[in-house]
């Protein structure tokens, strides 16, 4: 049977590109258990690594290993015809990510990533957005820790405060509990670094990157909250951070907000800080968290990023915790609490890219081609496939 574009149907629905590095391994040792009924493979620029990998993890044997390489193009243009979707863990994705969504976004193929690189992604919306509408791809940015529990924390907020009194929280505030803050993985730290470097570099780069609208469409709205200290929360009594995730989320939610016509208010504001607890204590520990996440986008940071790598964090109990409080134009307040398993830099975003993935290929299979939120996307879908795979609770 022939699509109505007139290709023929893809051979695979998912093809994990990357496979063979930290995160990569993570998410196919998550379709080894949890892939039923979804053709997938596995792809990387290093066929021995992949032949490794496959065996390792108990991959069925017959599991597609593709050889591509980030900088060619007929490599990459063979995988992206293949399959209905790629799945992509290879960063920092401004170096090796852009031919790869040019790619998919003129050849009609779904991609889902777990980038946090605002830059990139909005030379990416510039340059490719119009190709993804034509041909109907669904380029999916930033689907692991950097935002879904964010994104969709303030997604189901906002829908249970319309639910409520009909009208939405412009106001919006996130505070992060973390078991373990020194989850960041290498990939994580290089792509910080990249990030970082880049800003320096050009002057105009540089104000872009502290642009909470930055991905927003050209839209503008109020001026944000931007923390640079430690704080004391006085309506949890708890000394905060600043998040260094939280210009990327923050940049995300604004995009998301943007896409789904400003359906949180034209006025939203939200701000992000990580919890470091009560009293003196408290004060000095957030002192020192501010400390190392600067440390994180200095550029000595590249050296540690080369050999960095997060640890597994065992046990059952919620790795991390999130509490947003939303707040009306009447002072009215909403809380609500995500949480979740598993170390965020690591098996958390791996659980989450794959599950977003998977929502797309069977829960919105004719959603619109252009660039998305995982959130604006999908929504309270996504909410209630990772919900009930137990990826995380609201």
């Amino acid at each position: 049977m022939i699509s109505a574009d007139g290709r023929a149907p893809a051979e695979l629905d998912l093809v994990v590109w990357g496979a063979t590095g930290f995160t990569g391994r993570l998410v196919a040792e998550r379709l080894v258990s949890h892939g039923h009924g979804l053709r997938w493979g596995l792809a990387a620029r290093d066929e021995m690594a992949l032949q490794r990998l496959s065996k390792e993890i108990g991959a069925p044997p017959d599991t597609p290993l593709i050889v591509a390489d980030a900088h060619d193009a007929p490599s990459l243009l063979a995988l992206v015809t293949r399959t209905r979707m790629v799945l992509s863990t290879v960063g920092p994705f401004q170096h090796v990510g852009s031919l790869l969504i040019e790619l998919c976004a003129t050849n009609g193929t779904d991609y889902v990533d777990i980038n946090g690189e605002p830059l990139w992604m909005r030379s990416m919306i510039d340059r490719f957005e119009a190709d993804a509408r034509r041909t109907g791809a669904r380029i999916v940015f930033s689907c692991g820790f950097e935002s879904v529990p964010f994104e969709l924390g303030v997604h189901v907020l906002e829908t249970r405060a319309f639910a409520r009194w009909g009208v939405p929280l412009p106001r919006v505030s996130s505070r992060i509990a973390l078991a373990d803050v020194g989850g960041f993985t290498a990939g994580s730290i290089a792509s910080l670094v990249a990030s970082a470097e880049a800003a320096r570099s050009d002057p105009a780069l540089g104000a872009l990157s502290n642009d909470p609208f930055v991905l927003a469409g050209g839209f503008r709205g109020p001026e944000q909250p931007r923390p640079a200290q430690p704080e004391f929360d006085d309506r949890l009594g708890m000394w905060a951070a600043p998040w260094v995730m939280g210009p990327i989320n923050a940049a995300n939610l604004h995009r998301s907000n943007a896409l789904q016509g400003h359906a949180w208010s034209e006025d939203f504001t939200y701000d992000e800080l990580m919890l470091a607890g009560p009293g003196d204590l408290g004060r000095e520990i957030a002192a020192e968290m501010t400390a190392v996440m600067a440390a994180i986008v200095a550029p000595r940071a590249a050296g540690a990023a080369r050999g960095a790598q997060a640890d597994p964090v065992a046990g059952a109990a919620p790795t991390y915790r999130i509490l947003l409080v939303g707040t009306d134009t009447d002072g009215r307040r909403l809380r609500t609490t995500v949480a979740g398993e598993g170390n965020a830099g690591d098996e958390a975003t791996a659980a989450m890219v794959t599950e977003v993935a998977r929502c797309l290929l069977d829960d919105v299979p004719g959603a619109a081609g252009g660039m998305w939120t995982p959130g604006a996307l999908a929504g309270d879908l996504l909410v209630a496939r990772l919900t009930e795979r137990g990826v995380m609770t609201f």
